[in-house]
């Protein structure tokens, strides 16, 4: 039986939010059942007695997405049904996702985080999300707090986002401004848009390429401008191009691999190394994926001298590149390669 056809869109950065603020709601967790029956932005898709498997895959995609951001997702089995992959049940523990007790905020960003959750409770408890609440209670799954309702409209950073969302919904081709590293000038791109997914924090639109008649994927962030619609539609040949486009940006992400030398201690090593898919093989060296060299090389360069990229060599002078730019840029002058990656001589 097929999704109602009629169901509300709900964007998919509030139903990421919904899910792990229903996650937190509860100490015993819920099972997949009870998310997609309750849960703001699955419940409108939930058929009764009906085939979800659609609705299944999009929360196995949602769950390496809560992931890949860093959130504690856990997963439990039921004691009296051990193995049954149906009775398992999903929690986000409370104490592993809240804030360290030794962070602390001045009386100013305390008077201002209290404002804004002030907005925050007032407006975000919608009728729909305290039917939901309703529901699960009837379940038996308990909450001290409502956190489930609170569903705000979070708006993605790239403004490209909404724009792409309409033309996906209404099977429009749109028309805008890409930008490709290394390049001058951006190119005009005309796209029919079939998906936006979210890859290692990364949004992207897949479609096929009007230009070329292929599939294309392209990064949110490199749109320049504003996307127009063509006036034109195209139709949609029902494949699953959500899960396509993740495989295909699976495999590039795999095979990209980096080694590098990082310094002890360093932000760099705190936060490289707890990347998905991240390794220490030797002392201070891990190996890491990635699947845009440009982006990567962007954020080692923002490390400075605590990250010495070892292979592969384009990636080691695409980041040697960002800082000799940078040096430049402030009239210093930079030292040989051979001193990780020819940092600034500051001195």
């Amino acid at each position: 039986m097929a999704e109602p056809k009629n169901a509300p869109r709900v964007p998919v950065e509030e139903r990421l939010f919904s899910l792990v603020l229903a996650l937190l709601a509860t100490e015993s967790g819920l099972t997949k059942n009870e998310i997609l029956s309750t849960v703001q932005g699955y419940r409108q898709r939930y058929r009764t007695g009906g085939d979800n498997v659609n609705l299944e895959r999009q929360f196995e995609r949602d769950k390496d997405d809560i992931r890949d951001l860093g959130v504690p997702l856990e997963t439990t089995e039921a004691p009296d049904q051990p193995g049954n992959n149906h009775s398992l049940r999903y929690r986000i523990p409370r104490g592993s996702y809240e804030l360290p007790a030794d962070i602390t905020f001045s009386n100013e960003e305390t008077t201002l985080l209290n404002l804004a959750a002030m907005v925050w409770r007032e407006g975000s408890l919608s009728g729909e999300s305290r039917r939901a609440l309703m529901k699960l209670r009837s379940l038996g799954v308990e909450s001290d707090e409502p956190v489930l309702g609170y569903a705000p409209r979070l708006r993605s950073r790239e403004s490209a986002f909404d724009p792409l969302s309409v033309a996906l919904e209404r099977h429009s081709i749109v028309r805008f401004r890409y930008l490709k590293p290394g390049e001058s000038e951006a190119r005009v791109r005309t796209l029919a848009p079939l998906a936006l997914v979210q890859h290692q924090g990364r949004w992207h639109v897949h479609g096929i390429d009007q230009d070329v008649a292929e599939k294309r994927t392209f990064l949110l962030s490199r749109i320049v401008g504003s996307v127009q619609p063509t006036g034109e539609s195209f139709a949609d040949d029902g494949g699953d191009h959500a899960a396509n486009a993740l495989a295909e940006l699976d495999a590039i992400w795999a095979n990209g691999v980096g080694v590098l030398e990082v310094t002890p201690g360093t932000d760099a090593a705190a936060r490289l190394a707890r990347r998905k898919g991240s390794a220490i093989t030797a002392e201070n060296q891990l190996t890491l994926h990635y699947s845009d060299m440009n982006l990567l090389a962007d954020e080692l360069a923002g490390y400075g001298p605590e990250v010495l990229v070892l292979s592969p060599p384009w990636l080691r002078d695409a980041v040697l590149a960002r800082l000799e730019q940078t040096a430049a840029a402030h009239g210093r002058p930079v030292r040989g390669t051979d001193e990780r990656h020819g940092e600034a001589d500051h001195g």
